[in-house]
């Protein structure tokens, strides 16, 4: 995967500060993260009602035992998400705040949340990054060598001070996409 140009991650942020310009803080695991997904699965299923077809617990805080940034990482599944209509004014109205927009990377758009620190990325029904991300949960879930290797590499790259977060999460790619292989293969 090719890492994003910082054209065009300042071009998708339309909120909130651009430049990280440090180190990444990860945390031990925290087994408060399953709760606060699940309040926030409730509010934004409450929000949104049949239009949120599927919201579920992504990224590192979904792994139990895996260190990571204490962000809760939420996948929203609506039916198209470049229908911005759909959805976003009612977040907005609850304290939802649009941060991130790529409608060149299947009309992702990324929410911050209202009283928990969330990353809500949002795609449309069919997008393939959707099996993507569950796919990788699942298996880190349920296999502790990739698991390790993941949270081996996180540690490394955190230690760096990074322009963009992105580029952290870009970094991380070789090794997630070698655990995909292998997820992918069975």
């Amino acid at each position: 995967m090719k890492a994003l140009s910082d054209e065009y991650i300042e071009k998708c942020i339309v909120s909130g500060q651009k430049e990280h310009n440090q180190t990444i803080l990860l945390v031990d695991y925290d087994e408060r993260w399953p709760f606060l997904f699940e309040r926030e699965r409730k509010r934004i299923s409450d929000i949104l009602k049949e239009k949120a077809l599927m919201i579920e617990h992504i990224g590192s805080t979904s792994v139990m035992g895996l260190c990571a940034k204490p962000i809760i990482d939420i996948l929203l599944v609506v039916e198209d998400a470049g229908r911005e209509e759909d959805y976003m004014e009612a977040l907005c109205q609850y304290g939802y705040v649009l941060r991130i927009k790529e409608p060149d990377f299947e009309d992702h758009h990324m929410f911050k949340g209202v009283d928990t620190d969330i990353n809500l990325h949002v795609f449309s029904k069919g997008s393939k990054e959707i099996d993507k991300y569950l796919i990788f949960r699942d298996y880190l879930r349920s296999h502790h060598e990739a698991k390790e290797l993941y949270e081996k590499t996180k540690k490394e790259l955190a230690q760096k001070k990074w322009k963009y977060v992105q580029n952290y999460a870009d970094a991380k790619s070789e090794v997630i996409q070698k655990i995909m292989d292998r997820a992918i293969e069975g």
